[in-house]
């Protein structure tokens, strides 16, 4: 039996991609370097790999590793897992090899499908890529092109139930081990469902992945929404400012995500003025909070570009919130409201509600909600408690029901006693025009415990002093909140979804 939200689709993803393939055979539905595949080629291709994995004996939920970069191939092997019944498991392509030897490890993956152009790292695992039952390589002279291109094998469709694991992603680790996120077929039925109404996807949009596909964001904020819509998915290798801008054109792309640091390299990049865009309706955001100046750059060069904050984690698909263009200017700072079928609190210590305007850990709860971390209840029962998932995120309601994220709880820097919240002085840094970057976090002081340290990365045609950024800051900040050091940087360390490594910084 299905665990339905009253509203929301009744097929998963995979079935409405077959229901596709047969109404729409010929609509073009990923483009990748400058090659096209439709629907219903698509379709077989990713029933062929399914097959496959069959032939050999693959059964329901075994895991199928992917390490590869963003490209067509990407889709089609996670598709086939589903198709199969079976786990996917994405790989952060960025990771060193000991976390990849880790993840391979402990999650137990029986395959692996690979890049043969960035096979280095797997080069350096101390558990061989030839110890997998099978290990496919994708490019040069592997064997995944005649696969998916071989309809020889027997398809056997599969039962597939709603909490079966579909997809296990890691997360990116910012403070020990990885946790692997199980995901079920249900889960990513939701999430897809979700973002395919809040962002208003329709068929005859073209949305624009410059992200990678390995992260959650990309493949179920974006491109599994899409493709339930029977949309167009372009797709790029990763984000180069002009090539992006060329894509954008070429492609004639609807909508278009990007980190907000993503958004401050396009409006600084000459080709801007150069390209015809016209056909974009909708930027979409998340990641990192959007400073409310840059935000009001995009929609001055864009006028008729509506923009939409994305808020969520792994842990719920992702998706818990999200700010519509209405309220870009006047929320400012605000991730939104609850996304359809989802409820979202905001709790003290003790699991109880704050009141309105006062700070909470955020709490989430509906269909897109994981199953729980792969071989840890601990954790598992830490984070999801009474059906609602525990962020660790912490944030506060206005009166009209915005929230707005406050920090981390383990960002959070405790002066002397005062409570100071990064994201509060980064929003004041970001005001100053010569900031293309800031990240606020707390260092070690022997009499306040710990007081704020800024560290700034420079637009490359600007210059300040570190005197005229504290005067600005004092002007706008309370003194106890004011960085007690700045750092200039060339480029803030980040995990491959856009954040910040805090502790990265820290730990300098």
């Amino acid at each position: 039996m299905r665990n339905l939200t009253k509203g929301m689709l009744e097929v998963f993803i995979f079935e409405q991609l077959a229901e596709h393939a047969k109404t729409q055979p010929n609509k073009v539905m990923i483009t990748y370097n400058g090659s096209e595949t439709t629907y219903e080629e698509f379709y077989q291709k990713a029933k062929n790999l399914a097959s496959y994995f069959q032939s050999k004996g693959y059964k329901k939920e075994d895991i199928i590793a992917l390490y590869l970069k963003n490209a067509d191939y990407f889709l089609i092997s996670y598709y086939a897992c589903q198709l199969g019944g079976f786990t996917v498991l994405p790989i952060n392509i960025n990771l060193a090899a000991r976390d990849v030897d880790y993840i391979l490890q402990h999650s137990e993956a029986k395959a692996l499908i690979y890049d043969e152009s960035i096979y280095r790292i797997l080069n350096e695992l101390e558990t061989p890529i030839d110890n997998f039952e099978i290990s496919l390589e994708v490019g040069g002279e592997g064997e995944f092109e005649s696969i998916v291109t071989d309809s020889s094998i027997s398809f056997q469709a599969q039962t597939v139930n709603e909490n079966d694991t579909a997809v296990i992603f890691y997360t990116s680790g910012t403070t020990g081990l990885p946790k692997g996120v199980m995901l079920t077929a249900d889960n990513v039925r939701a999430i897809s469902e979700i973002w395919a109404e809040s962002l208003e996807i329709k068929s005859e949009d073209r949305m624009h992945i410059v992200t990678p596909l390995f992260h959650c964001a990309a493949s179920h904020c974006f491109s599994t929404p899409t493709i339930l819509r029977g949309g167009t998915v372009v797709i790029e290798e990763g984000f180069s400012p002009e090539m992006t801008l060329d894509t954008m054109e070429k492609e004639k792309v609807t909508i278009f995500f990007g980190v907000p640091a993503i958004y401050s390299i396009l409006l600084n990049t000459p080709k801007l003025a150069e390209v015809n865009l016209s056909t974009l309706r909708l930027f979409t955001y998340g990641a990192a909070p959007m400073p409310y100046e840059l935000v009001k750059k995009v929609k001055s060069h864009f006028p008729n570009v509506k923009v939409q904050n994305l808020y969520g984690q792994t842990e719920n698909s992702p998706g818990a919130t999200t700010l519509k263009d209405e309220f870009a200017l006047v929320k400012i700072g605000s991730v939104g409201k609850p996304l359809p079928h989802t409820q979202v609190r905001l709790v003290d210590e003790y699991g109880e509600d704050v009141p309105i305007g006062e700070v909470g850990e955020i709490i989430v709860k509906g269909p897109q909600l994981m199953k729980g971390y792969l071989k840890n209840t601990e954790a598992t029962h830490q984070t999801i408690k009474n059906g609602w998932l525990y962020s660790g995120d912490l944030g506060r309601f206005d009166e009209e029901g915005f929230l707005y994220i406050v920090d981390r709880k383990k960002d959070m820097i405790i002066r002397g006693g005062e409570n100071v919240y990064p994201v509060e002085v980064e929003e004041v840094l970001y005001e100053l025009d010569e900031i293309l970057e800031a990240a606020v976090v707390g260092v070690p002081h022997e009499v306040f415990g710990e007081v704020p340290k800024a560290y700034i990365v420079l637009k490359s045609d600007k210059s300040i002093t570190t005197d005229e950024i504290l005067n600005y800051c004092e002007r706008k900040l309370a003194k106890y909140k004011l960085p007690v050091e700045i750092e200039f940087l060339d480029s803030l360390p980040r995990n491959a979804s856009g954040k910040v490594l805090k502790h990265v910084l820290r730990s300098q």
